[in-house]
Protein backbone atom coordinates (compact mmCIF):
# COMPACT_ATOMS: atom_id res chain seq x y z
CA UNK A 1 0.00 0.00 0.00
CA UNK A 2 1.45 2.90 -1.13
CA UNK A 3 1.62 6.38 1.54
CA UNK A 4 -1.01 8.67 1.79
CA UNK A 5 -0.21 12.49 1.15
CA UNK A 6 -2.18 15.27 2.57
CA UNK A 7 -2.85 17.58 -0.65
CA UNK A 8 -4.79 20.68 -0.82
CA UNK A 9 -7.12 20.64 -3.47
CA UNK A 10 -8.74 23.47 -3.26
CA UNK A 11 -8.43 26.91 -1.95
CA UNK A 12 -10.96 29.85 -1.78
CA UNK A 13 -11.26 33.29 0.48
CA UNK A 14 -13.56 36.19 1.16
CA UNK A 15 -12.18 39.59 1.34
CA UNK A 16 -14.47 42.25 2.54
CA UNK A 17 -15.73 45.40 0.35
CA UNK A 18 -14.95 47.90 2.89
CA UNK A 19 -11.70 49.62 2.09
CA UNK A 20 -10.44 51.44 5.59
CA UNK A 21 -6.98 53.58 4.70
CA UNK A 22 -4.69 54.69 7.50
CA UNK A 23 -6.23 58.35 6.43
CA UNK A 24 -9.47 57.07 8.27
CA UNK A 25 -7.12 56.79 11.28
CA UNK A 26 -5.43 60.11 11.27
CA UNK A 27 -8.31 62.33 12.64
CA UNK A 28 -8.08 59.57 15.80
CA UNK A 29 -7.25 60.88 18.89
CA UNK A 30 -5.07 58.22 20.47
CA UNK A 31 -4.23 57.36 24.17
CA UNK A 32 -1.43 54.93 26.25
CA UNK A 33 -1.82 51.90 28.41
CA UNK A 34 -1.75 54.48 31.09
CA UNK A 35 -5.55 56.69 29.50
CA UNK A 36 -2.71 59.57 28.71
CA UNK A 37 -3.35 61.24 25.52
CA UNK A 38 -0.39 60.75 23.25
CA UNK A 39 0.34 63.91 22.37
CA UNK A 40 2.15 62.92 18.39
CA UNK A 41 0.07 64.48 16.18
CA UNK A 42 -2.26 61.06 14.61
CA UNK A 43 -0.85 62.35 10.96
CA UNK A 44 2.80 61.25 12.73
CA UNK A 45 1.59 58.31 14.31
CA UNK A 46 -0.21 56.43 11.19
CA UNK A 47 3.03 57.68 9.29
CA UNK A 48 4.75 56.43 11.34
CA UNK A 49 2.58 53.36 11.72
CA UNK A 50 2.99 52.06 8.02
CA UNK A 51 6.92 52.59 8.21
CA UNK A 52 6.87 49.90 10.74
CA UNK A 53 4.13 47.38 9.59
CA UNK A 54 3.77 47.67 5.87
CA UNK A 55 0.11 48.61 6.30
CA UNK A 56 -1.63 51.03 4.20
CA UNK A 57 -5.36 49.43 3.79
CA UNK A 58 -6.97 47.42 5.23
CA UNK A 59 -10.28 45.91 4.86
CA UNK A 60 -13.85 45.76 7.26
CA UNK A 61 -16.67 42.95 6.84
CA UNK A 62 -20.27 45.17 6.60
CA UNK A 63 -21.91 45.23 9.68
CA UNK A 64 -24.61 42.55 8.92
CA UNK A 65 -21.86 39.84 7.60
CA UNK A 66 -20.86 37.61 10.41
CA UNK A 67 -17.24 35.35 10.96
CA UNK A 68 -19.30 32.55 9.84
CA UNK A 69 -20.78 34.35 6.78
CA UNK A 70 -17.71 35.24 5.32
CA UNK A 71 -16.00 31.18 6.46
CA UNK A 72 -19.06 29.37 4.27
CA UNK A 73 -18.17 32.24 1.40
CA UNK A 74 -14.82 30.98 1.42
CA UNK A 75 -15.98 27.35 2.24
CA UNK A 76 -18.00 27.25 -1.28
CA UNK A 77 -15.20 28.91 -2.98
CA UNK A 78 -12.98 26.12 -1.74
CA UNK A 79 -15.23 23.48 -2.85
CA UNK A 80 -16.07 24.26 -6.41
CA UNK A 81 -12.24 24.75 -6.59
CA UNK A 82 -11.35 21.26 -5.57
CA UNK A 83 -14.39 20.42 -7.71
CA UNK A 84 -15.65 18.08 -4.88
CA UNK A 85 -19.31 16.61 -3.39
CA UNK A 86 -19.27 18.58 0.09
CA UNK A 87 -21.20 15.67 1.44
CA UNK A 88 -17.78 13.14 0.97
CA UNK A 89 -16.16 15.87 3.80
CA UNK A 90 -15.20 14.29 6.84
CA UNK A 91 -14.13 17.08 8.66
CA UNK A 92 -15.29 21.19 8.55
CA UNK A 93 -12.65 23.01 10.84
CA UNK A 94 -13.20 26.14 11.35
CA UNK A 95 -9.87 28.61 13.28
CA UNK A 96 -10.95 31.94 14.71
CA UNK A 97 -10.89 34.05 17.96
CA UNK A 98 -13.44 35.83 19.01
CA UNK A 99 -16.21 34.47 17.39
CA UNK A 100 -19.09 35.76 15.41
CA UNK A 101 -18.72 39.25 16.85
CA UNK A 102 -22.20 41.38 17.27
CA UNK A 103 -21.32 45.16 15.62
CA UNK A 104 -21.38 47.72 18.26
CA UNK A 105 -21.96 45.31 20.97
CA UNK A 106 -18.19 43.53 21.26
CA UNK A 107 -20.83 40.68 22.10
CA UNK A 108 -19.47 37.24 20.80
CA UNK A 109 -22.18 34.27 19.90
CA UNK A 110 -20.20 31.09 19.79
CA UNK A 111 -23.09 29.14 20.39
CA UNK A 112 -23.66 26.82 18.02
CA UNK A 113 -19.93 26.70 17.36
CA UNK A 114 -18.60 28.47 14.09
CA UNK A 115 -17.88 25.38 12.20
CA UNK A 116 -21.37 23.97 12.92
CA UNK A 117 -22.86 27.12 11.36
CA UNK A 118 -20.65 26.82 8.71
CA UNK A 119 -21.66 22.92 7.76
CA UNK A 120 -25.19 24.39 7.68
CA UNK A 121 -24.66 26.98 5.33
CA UNK A 122 -23.60 24.49 2.77
CA UNK A 123 -26.31 22.03 3.84
CA UNK A 124 -24.27 19.09 4.21
CA UNK A 125 -26.37 16.52 5.44
CA UNK A 126 -23.67 13.95 6.43
CA UNK A 127 -23.94 13.24 9.79
CA UNK A 128 -20.53 12.19 9.88
CA UNK A 129 -19.16 14.87 8.41
CA UNK A 130 -17.70 16.12 12.19
CA UNK A 131 -17.84 20.30 12.47
CA UNK A 132 -15.89 22.40 15.15
CA UNK A 133 -13.60 25.13 15.84
CA UNK A 134 -10.16 25.30 16.94
CA UNK A 135 -8.64 28.53 18.84
CA UNK A 136 -5.30 29.25 18.45
CA UNK A 137 -4.00 32.32 18.10
CA UNK A 138 -3.41 33.65 14.77
CA UNK A 139 -1.51 30.43 13.55
CA UNK A 140 -5.20 28.56 13.92
CA UNK A 141 -6.03 27.73 9.93
CA UNK A 142 -2.55 26.15 9.65
CA UNK A 143 -2.86 24.60 12.69
CA UNK A 144 -6.35 23.35 11.40
CA UNK A 145 -4.82 21.97 8.36
CA UNK A 146 -2.22 20.33 10.53
CA UNK A 147 -5.16 18.42 12.38
CA UNK A 148 -6.31 17.00 8.99
CA UNK A 149 -3.01 16.08 7.83
CA UNK A 150 -2.72 13.72 11.89
CA UNK A 151 -6.67 12.85 10.56
CA UNK A 152 -6.05 12.01 7.35
CA UNK A 153 -2.61 9.67 8.01
CA UNK A 154 -4.08 7.91 10.94
CA UNK A 155 -6.85 6.74 8.86
CA UNK A 156 -9.84 8.49 10.34
CA UNK A 157 -10.66 11.23 7.82
CA UNK A 158 -10.45 10.94 3.76
CA UNK A 159 -11.18 14.85 3.46
CA UNK A 160 -11.24 18.02 5.67
CA UNK A 161 -12.40 21.60 5.09
CA UNK A 162 -10.01 23.68 6.75
CA UNK A 163 -11.13 27.37 7.49
CA UNK A 164 -9.41 30.51 8.70
CA UNK A 165 -12.29 33.37 9.31
CA UNK A 166 -12.50 36.62 11.58
CA UNK A 167 -13.75 39.74 12.18
CA UNK A 168 -11.24 41.68 14.56
CA UNK A 169 -12.75 45.22 13.15
CA UNK A 170 -15.09 44.21 16.05
CA UNK A 171 -12.87 44.08 18.78
CA UNK A 172 -10.51 46.71 18.27
CA UNK A 173 -10.20 50.00 20.67
CA UNK A 174 -10.12 52.50 18.73
CA UNK A 175 -8.32 55.22 20.80
CA UNK A 176 -5.23 52.05 20.65
CA UNK A 177 -2.69 52.63 17.88
CA UNK A 178 -2.52 49.05 17.25
CA UNK A 179 -6.02 49.19 16.40
CA UNK A 180 -4.78 49.82 12.72
CA UNK A 181 -3.29 46.84 12.05
CA UNK A 182 -6.42 44.15 12.57
CA UNK A 183 -8.93 43.67 9.88
CA UNK A 184 -11.69 41.31 8.65
CA UNK A 185 -11.50 38.24 6.23
CA UNK A 186 -11.77 34.36 5.43
CA UNK A 187 -9.84 31.96 3.57
CA UNK A 188 -10.40 28.36 3.32
CA UNK A 189 -9.03 25.34 2.14
CA UNK A 190 -9.78 21.73 1.21
CA UNK A 191 -7.15 19.29 2.18
CA UNK A 192 -7.66 15.63 0.58
CA UNK A 193 -5.70 12.58 1.35
CA UNK A 194 -3.78 10.78 -1.88
CA UNK A 195 -1.97 7.92 -2.87
CA UNK A 196 0.77 7.54 -5.62
CA UNK A 197 1.87 11.14 -5.10
CA UNK A 198 4.78 13.12 -3.70
CA UNK A 199 2.67 16.60 -3.36
CA UNK A 200 0.87 17.38 -0.16
CA UNK A 201 2.44 18.05 3.35
CA UNK A 202 5.78 16.80 4.07
CA UNK A 203 6.32 17.85 7.69
CA UNK A 204 5.61 20.17 10.75
CA UNK A 205 6.36 21.67 13.90
CA UNK A 206 4.21 23.58 16.23
CA UNK A 207 4.87 24.67 19.92
CA UNK A 208 3.25 26.49 22.45
CA UNK A 209 4.60 29.16 25.26
CA UNK A 210 2.62 29.30 27.95
CA UNK A 211 4.66 30.65 31.10
CA UNK A 212 5.29 34.38 30.68
CA UNK A 213 4.37 34.49 27.18
CA UNK A 214 1.02 33.66 27.99
CA UNK A 215 -0.59 36.98 28.13
CA UNK A 216 1.29 38.98 25.04
CA UNK A 217 -2.01 39.08 23.49
CA UNK A 218 -4.76 39.40 25.61
CA UNK A 219 -8.11 41.56 25.91
CA UNK A 220 -8.14 44.57 28.46
CA UNK A 221 -10.05 47.56 29.01
CA UNK A 222 -10.34 50.69 25.94
CA UNK A 223 -7.16 53.13 26.71
CA UNK A 224 -10.23 55.36 26.34
CA UNK A 225 -10.00 57.43 30.10
CA UNK A 226 -12.92 56.02 32.69
CA UNK A 227 -13.95 53.55 30.03
CA UNK A 228 -16.03 50.51 30.59
CA UNK A 229 -13.98 48.20 32.35
CA UNK A 230 -16.24 45.61 31.37
CA UNK A 231 -15.72 45.82 27.75
CA UNK A 232 -12.57 44.29 26.17
CA UNK A 233 -10.73 44.63 23.27
CA UNK A 234 -7.97 42.84 21.70
CA UNK A 235 -4.29 44.73 23.53
CA UNK A 236 -0.95 43.27 22.12
CA UNK A 237 2.41 43.96 24.40
CA UNK A 238 3.91 44.76 20.69
CA UNK A 239 7.44 44.67 21.62
CA UNK A 240 7.43 41.51 23.69
CA UNK A 241 5.43 39.74 20.42
CA UNK A 242 8.05 40.80 18.06
CA UNK A 243 10.89 39.69 20.16
CA UNK A 244 9.46 36.52 20.83
CA UNK A 245 8.53 36.07 17.13
CA UNK A 246 12.36 36.60 16.46
CA UNK A 247 13.36 34.36 18.87
CA UNK A 248 11.65 31.08 18.03
CA UNK A 249 9.82 31.30 14.54
CA UNK A 250 12.69 31.10 12.35
CA UNK A 251 13.61 28.07 14.42
CA UNK A 252 10.51 26.27 14.27
CA UNK A 253 10.36 26.39 10.71
CA UNK A 254 14.15 25.13 10.35
CA UNK A 255 12.91 22.51 12.17
CA UNK A 256 10.06 22.07 10.00
CA UNK A 257 12.43 21.78 6.62
CA UNK A 258 14.97 19.43 9.03
CA UNK A 259 11.60 17.07 9.42
CA UNK A 260 10.93 16.90 5.69
CA UNK A 261 14.26 16.71 4.67
CA UNK A 262 14.55 19.48 2.67
CA UNK A 263 17.33 22.50 1.70
CA UNK A 264 16.06 26.03 2.63
CA UNK A 265 17.57 26.64 -1.61
CA UNK A 266 14.57 24.23 -2.70
CA UNK A 267 11.84 26.54 -0.93
CA UNK A 268 10.36 28.55 -3.33
CA UNK A 269 8.09 30.62 -2.01
CA UNK A 270 7.67 31.39 2.10
CA UNK A 271 3.53 31.92 2.85
CA UNK A 272 3.98 33.75 6.87
CA UNK A 273 1.29 35.32 8.91
CA UNK A 274 0.70 38.31 7.90
CA UNK A 275 1.32 40.38 10.18
CA UNK A 276 3.69 43.20 9.99
CA UNK A 277 5.47 43.73 7.07
CA UNK A 278 9.18 44.58 9.07
CA UNK A 279 8.59 41.19 11.38
CA UNK A 280 7.63 38.98 8.77
CA UNK A 281 10.63 40.46 6.86
CA UNK A 282 13.43 39.81 9.96
CA UNK A 283 12.03 36.11 10.54
CA UNK A 284 13.15 35.47 6.86
CA UNK A 285 16.00 36.78 7.05
CA UNK A 286 16.51 34.95 10.72
CA UNK A 287 15.63 31.76 8.84
CA UNK A 288 18.25 31.87 6.40
CA UNK A 289 20.78 33.09 8.89
CA UNK A 290 20.28 29.78 10.16
CA UNK A 291 21.61 28.52 7.01
CA UNK A 292 24.55 30.66 7.39
CA UNK A 293 22.73 32.29 4.39
CA UNK A 294 22.96 36.67 4.30
CA UNK A 295 20.45 37.39 1.46
CA UNK A 296 17.31 36.23 1.15
CA UNK A 297 15.90 35.33 -2.72
CA UNK A 298 13.50 38.19 -4.25
CA UNK A 299 10.37 37.35 -4.19
CA UNK A 300 10.39 34.32 -1.89
CA UNK A 301 8.12 36.14 0.35
CA UNK A 302 4.35 37.40 -0.82
CA UNK A 303 2.60 40.02 1.30
CA UNK A 304 -0.89 41.09 1.05
CA UNK A 305 -0.80 42.65 4.21
CA UNK A 306 0.03 46.68 2.41
CA UNK A 307 -3.60 46.52 1.03
CA UNK A 308 -5.48 43.93 3.56
CA UNK A 309 -4.22 44.65 7.17
CA UNK A 310 -3.82 41.46 9.35
CA UNK A 311 -6.44 39.49 9.51
CA UNK A 312 -5.33 36.82 12.17
CA UNK A 313 -6.32 32.96 11.02
CA UNK A 314 -7.38 33.99 7.31
CA UNK A 315 -4.40 35.74 6.37
CA UNK A 316 -2.21 33.00 5.43
CA UNK A 317 -5.07 30.74 2.88
CA UNK A 318 -6.15 34.08 1.50
CA UNK A 319 -2.65 34.64 0.77
CA UNK A 320 -2.28 30.96 -0.63
CA UNK A 321 -5.39 31.45 -2.76
CA UNK A 322 -4.45 34.30 -4.15
CA UNK A 323 -1.34 33.15 -5.64
CA UNK A 324 -2.51 30.09 -6.08
CA UNK A 325 -4.79 31.42 -9.14
CA UNK A 326 -2.40 33.69 -9.88
CA UNK A 327 -3.99 36.93 -8.21
CA UNK A 328 -0.76 38.36 -7.34
CA UNK A 329 1.77 39.53 -9.88
CA UNK A 330 5.73 38.40 -9.52
CA UNK A 331 4.24 35.30 -7.60
CA UNK A 332 3.11 31.97 -9.16
CA UNK A 333 3.18 28.21 -7.85
CA UNK A 334 4.06 25.56 -10.09
CA UNK A 335 3.75 21.33 -10.05
CA UNK A 336 6.17 20.19 -7.80
CA UNK A 337 7.67 23.55 -6.39
CA UNK A 338 8.34 23.02 -2.22
CA UNK A 339 6.55 26.18 0.20
CA UNK A 340 6.80 27.10 3.57
CA UNK A 341 3.97 27.93 5.94
CA UNK A 342 4.59 29.57 9.01
CA UNK A 343 2.56 31.49 12.06
CA UNK A 344 2.61 32.98 15.07
CA UNK A 345 -0.05 34.23 17.53
CA UNK A 346 -1.80 34.27 20.84
CA UNK A 347 -1.06 31.88 23.64
CA UNK A 348 1.73 32.16 22.30
CA UNK A 349 1.75 29.79 19.66
CA UNK A 350 3.55 29.13 16.40
CA UNK A 351 3.46 26.72 13.65
CA UNK A 352 4.88 25.60 10.03
CA UNK A 353 4.15 23.27 7.73
CA UNK A 354 6.67 22.09 4.74
CA UNK A 355 4.10 21.13 1.66
CA UNK A 356 5.01 20.11 -2.27
CA UNK A 357 2.53 21.45 -4.79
Amino acid sequence: MQPIHSVITGTGSFIPDTIKTNKDFAIMNFYGEDSKKIDTDPLEVVEKFKQITGIEERRYADADVTASDMAAIAAKRAIEDAQCDPETIDQVIVAHNFGNVLKHTIQTDVLPALASRVKHALQIHNPNCVAYDILFGCPGWLQGVIQADAFIKAGMAKKCLVVGTETLSRVIDIYDRDSMIFSDGAGASIVEGKEGTDSGILACSVQSHCIEEWDYLHLGKSYFPDSDPRIRYIKMKGRKVYEYAMKYVPAAMKDCLDKAGVSIDQVKKVFIHQANEKMDEGIIKALYRLYGIKTVPENIMPMCIHYLGNSSVATIPTLFDLVRKKNMTVHELNEGDIVLFASVGAGMNINAACYRI
